[in-house]
């Protein structure tokens, strides 16, 4: 997730700011009493309803496996005797030296790796779309055919002959990435331009505005290796950004109920834009699925003047949410408004006589998981409500198996908030394959929502999100639900009735394609959100992590952990799992009370965000960090694991420290220390940068990544001296910092990490 902020609005990561005041317990509080599998390429091909696993965010295309589909086999012959057992396949090895910490302005990997810059903040993805001049200056109207900026979540789809979708595809495909926010200080000649201040803050410059408008959403481009080399093609007819602009249909259980009705779409049918777009999904008929993560800032509401025209219901739903204040980006104030109210439809306030003549629920039809058909570019994207509206950080694709249920794991992004999962009614049926956003329908819009409740013995339990059950009734005195579509709308209300356990910062989901374990990054929190008294076994550390020179305190955890579950019988609709905790983020030179992990300086690491498993190459995952806890001694990188299995560690008890000295002990479950056999540094970004999002070509011998945001700590003040900007990353010189989409081969042609 980004943290820059607009000029003249405060400088605070909305990640960071939880709005939970339910009474449910936290992780830590519920916690203190305590295939072998071959590379498949078919769904269809399993005997014995073998599970064929998949995972999340991109590998092999797009992080599944599809088969050819055709007519019926001729009878089968009389079987030959049987053959041997085939011999397992080499269990992987990490193949590269770990690369060292770095505060240098680069992308640092190991030797024998090429990392190529490919697409940046501003490149045209059409002919008629000059080279971006990366001043300020560049015409606005263009932007709706140029890179969007903080390139996030991404998945390669590869791409045959006949430009269909072609799985193991090695050298073409359609590269399709998440653009979650912007840093305004490097989009205009000197940044955002505003008058006032407070309330009255507005901005004044209206192609500015339309400017940001396209560099949030999404992009699809078509990208190929010619030789050795991969690029973009600019010209081609399969390129696309769908933004705040693009109308979206809304589907599933809130579609056109009251709540969602807008001046837009009176019937409540549909919406406009997609914003905040962090990580992403896919599906197993070969679509794009982006969520929508911190929505709820870019609407203004001046509670001061709306909270009276509001009725006590509605306030709690606002409330939970956090849709309050001037709009981060302060889009809902240019004037005049357009004809169709471009500007207007940011403005949540209540101005009209009823819904249909305001935006007053423009807010609901934000928040969901939006699914984008790649291949056909003329298609309207879905708004898929039945998976549940809440501040989306991915939508992780579980193992797929004909005849059963599709499953999507969910993380919830913000302190104190819920990890949950999707699964479909309809079950899985190969012949859906190609089959485009009318296999959405079939699949996403009906389903039952769950929330995950972690228990004391290692145990969870998903509570189903639905009216009647769990507390989820009229009669809460919370919140009175009234029907199904209140609760998709209202899924965190729902999951504080049912009683959910309290996380830490849910960020991105990912299931290992070898185990169908899932694993789950908890980027951290702090003295606030967990004092001392509040830790437990799964959340077990208060200590100080000082930064810097100046040794700054950061109490609570500032480093962050990864939490890991078993689903029972390893079926990915069960209703129960087991749990551990997998890494904890340390510096190497912490206590053993402290680096639990027992990482070194080669892998030593904080803030986990980014989470990946490949498909070519099962087992191996990719770690990715958003941090500015270790920043004083490197930036952020990515990491490669080769994981064990949930509870493959044991007990142990640590000593917690308070911020006046005294101590308090600690039980815990640690898993299996990694050493740099099964965990090591792969890459180091540039200054100020988060590594995020990253997908794989077919044959596994390429990875794109994401470089966002290098140099976002520049003061706007600076931005006419390059002298001052803190990162010039990735074309140098006297260059403004660029997000970017970079990709590594490997100089021998073998596969990466491995």
């Amino acid at each position: 997730m980004s943290t820059s902020q607009p000029l003249g609005m405060p400088s605070i990561d909305p990640d960071e700011v939880g709005h939970n005041s339910s009474a449910n317990p936290s992780f830590d509080e519920v916690v203190a009493a305590r295939m072998n599998r071959r590379r498949l390429l078919g769904f269809g091909v399993a005997s014995g309803g073998a599970a064929l696993i998949t995972a999340c965010g991109g590998g092999g295309s797009n992080g599944v496996f599809v088969p050819t589909v055709g007519a019926s086999p001729a009878p089968a012959p009389a079987p030959a005797p049987a053959p041997g057992a085939a011999p397992a396949p080499a269990p992987l090895s990490l193949s590269f030296n770990p690369v060292a910490k770095s505060l240098e302005d680069r992308v640092v990997l190991p030797a024998g790796y090429t990392a190529t810059v490919m697409y940046r903040l501003g490149d045209p993805i059409s002919t008629d779309v000059a080279a971006y001049a990366n001043d300020g200056n560049d015409d606005p109207s263009t932007y709706d055919r140029r890179a969007g900026d903080h390139h996030d979540g991404m998945t390669f789809f590869g791409m045959g002959a006949t430009g269909a979708w072609a799985p193991t595809a090695a050298d073409r495909g359609l590269l399709v990435m998440n653009h979650e926010a912007i840093t305004p200080a490097f989009l205009h000649p000197a940044g955002q331009t505003t008058t006032g201040s407070g309330t009255a803050q507005v901005r004044t410059v209206p192609g500015e505005v339309q400017r940001e408008f396209y560099l949030h959403g999404v992009s699809v481009i078509e990208v190929g290796k010619t030789g050795s080399t991969w690029g973009y093609k600019r010209g081609s007819s399969f390129n696309r950004r769908v933004h705040t602009l693009t109308e979206m249909r809304l589907s599933g259980p809130a579609a056109k109920s009251d709540a969602v009705k807008t001046r837009y779409s009176t019937d409540g049918s549909k919406t406009r834009g997609t914003v905040n777009n962090c990580a992403n999904g896919t599906t197993p008929w070969g679509t794009y699925l982006t969520c929508e993560e911190n929505w709820a800032g870019y609407f203004r509401r001046v509670t001061a003047t709306d909270n009276a025209a509001r009725t006590a219901k509605e306030l709690v739903s606002l409330n939970r949410y956090g849709v309050a204040g001037n709009g981060r980006e302060l889009w809902a104030t240019v004037t005049p408004d357009t004809s169709d109210n471009l500007y207007g439809r940011w403005n949540a306030q209540v101005t009209g006589a009823s819904a249909a003549d305001d935006f007053r629920n423009g807010p609901n039809t934000y928040g969901w998981v939006v699914e984008i058909d790649p291949f056909n570019p003329l298609s309207t994207p879905r708004k898929r409500t039945a998976l549940g509206r809440f501040g989306h950080e991915g939508a992780c694709l579980g193992p797929v198996v004909a005849g059963r249920p599709l499953v999507w794991y969910m993380g919830d992004d913000s302190r104190n908030e819920y990890i949950y999962k999707f699964v479909s009614t309809r079950a899985w049926d190969p012949a859906d394959v190609g089959g485009g956003l009318a296999a959405g329908d079939k699949y996403m819009d009906d389903g039952r929502l769950y929330v995950a409740k972690f228990a004391a013995d290692g145990t969870g339990t998903w509570l189903e999100l639905k009216l009647g059950v769990n507390n989820i009734t009229a009669a809460n005195t919370t919140y009175a639900f009234a029907d199904a579509a209140d609760v998709v709308i209202n899924a965190r209300l729902a999951a504080d009735a049912a009683g959910a356990t309290r996380m830490d910062r849910p960020e991105w989901t990912a299931v290992n394609p070898v185990t169908g374990e899932v694993y789950v990054t908890l980027t951290n929190t702090n003295a606030s959100s967990r004092p001392i008294t509040a830790t437990d076994a799964a959340n077990p550390r208060f200590y100080n992590d000082p930064k810097g020179t100046a040794q700054t305190a950061q109490l609570g955890n500032p480093n962050g952990h990864v939490l890991r579950f078993s689903e029972t019988n390893g079926d990915a609709a069960s209703t129960t799992f087991k749990w551990d905790v997998y890494l904890f983020g340390a510096r190497s030179t912490a206590s053993a009370d402290i680096n639990l992990s027992q990482l070194g300086a080669d892998n030593d690491f904080s803030s986990p965000d980014g989470l990946w498993f490949s498909q070519a190459r099962p087992g191996l995952l990719w770690l990715q960090t958003d941090d500015g806890a270790y920043t004083d001694v490197t930036n952020c990188m990515m990491l490669a694991a080769l994981p064990g299995k949930v509870g493959d560690g044991g007990a142990k008890t640590i000593t917690n420290i308070a911020a006046d000295g005294s101590t308090r002990q600690q039980g815990t479950i640690v898993g299996k220390a990694p050493g740099t056999a099964t965990l090591r540094r792969f890459l180091v970004g540039p200054k100020e940068c988060e590594i995020t999002g990253i997908a794989e070509s077919g044959d596994g011998r390429a990875i794109f990544v994401n470089i966002q945001h290098p140099g976002e700590d520049t003061a706007v003040a600076n931005i006419t001296d390059p002298s001052k900007f803190s990162s010039h990353w990735p074309d140098g010189g006297a260059s403004r910092p660029r997000s970017a989409t970079i990709v590594i081969t490997r100089n021998d042609g073998g596969f990466i990490g491995t």
